[in-house]
């Protein structure tokens, strides 16, 4: 497969999205990144790299950690995570607090925001250094050292984080939520926060892809089977209220973010990360989401 050529291509054809969509605008700091960026890098599972754009520019992954909050938490908790959390499509927007109120506190997943605010809780309670752990975490899958916390990001999305802190509320109302609801918004901010670039998260993503291997980073390790299941809630659960549209326009497992990026892993290929600030109504990267299935109808290679 030759994927330098089918990379050019996809940025070729992806052109006339090129000005489609806009970033995050109830993140004062997702203002600052330039809107017209684009990088893209897909990584196999034989260690060959395949990068175009603007790969080695980091942005904040956002909600593309829940997916590494999951792998912790499910690491260390195992099927008793599920008596907190669902693993059911929402169908809804991903801050949506109507559909929490209505189901008594228990989340639908673990990749919107409130099953991520349950599973922050979760780590704070099972992690002696959470945020310390976390990022060492998310070091070791990626191999690189120097990961971080952006705290300008988390201290933005803190002062203009209402709906979140009403979500994080309401899962303390119904008993869903043990630790201080402000620890629990911090250390949730500063896990979106972290930063990227597309190299290295298409390389944190590649374990999720490659079940020939272990997965085991540090005291963290988890089966094939969880592996899976992680996988099945990423193909079901990754893009919110467009995950039917991804699965049928992408057909991989994934997860995005509102800071543009979406990282996606097809099974014993390959993992890729893209990233393109401008977002579309439901909260997904216009180019990003383009790219990804240019990448599957040019391979013809999804898990369907």
């Amino acid at each position: 497969m030759n994927y330098t050529n089918i990379l050019q291509e996809i940025y070729q054809e992806i052109q006339p999205y090129s000005k489609m969509g806009a970033p995050a605008s109830y993140i004062p700091e997702l203002q600052r990144v330039n809107p017209d960026r684009y990088g893209i890098c897909l990584y196999t599972i034989d260690r060959n790299e395949y990068a175009m754009g603007d790969c080695d520019e980091r942005f904040s992954i956002q909600s593309i950690s829940k997916v590494l909050s999951l792998a912790i938490g499910f690491s260390r908790m195992g099927d008793r995570l599920w008596k907190r959390i669902g693993v059911e499509p929402s169908g809804n927007a991903f801050n949506s607090i109507i559909q929490l109120e209505m189901e008594k506190g228990i989340p639908r997943n673990p990749l919107i925001n409130a099953g991520a605010l349950v599973m922050t809780d979760i780590l704070l309670s099972i992690l002696s250094d959470p945020e310390k752990e976390y990022l060492a975490f998310v070091r070791q899958l990626c191999g690189c050292k120097d990961i971080q916390y952006n705290e300008s990001m988390a201290t933005s999305e803190r002062d203009t984080g209402f709906l979140n802190a009403a979500i994080v509320n309401m899962l303390k109302y119904y008993g869903n939520i043990d630790n201080d609801v402000e620890r629990v918004l911090s250390f949730y901010f500063r896990q979106c926060s972290v930063e990227m670039n597309c190299r290295e998260l298409s390389r944190t993503f590649l374990p999720f892809a490659d079940h020939t291997h272990p997965f085991s980073f540090g005291d963290i390790s988890l089966t094939t089977s969880q592996v899976k299941r992680i996988n099945a809630i990423m193909q079901t659960c990754g893009f919110y209220d467009e995950a039917g549209e991804f699965s049928y326009l992408v057909g991989l497992p994934g997860k995005s973010g509102v800071g543009g990026g979406i990282a996606a892993i097809c099974p014993r290929k390959y993992s890729v990360a893209v990233w393109s600030p401008r977002l579309n109504a439901k909260g997904n990267s216009v180019m990003g989401m383009k790219a990804l299935e240019l990448l599957t109808t040019k391979t013809a290679i999804s898990i369907f």
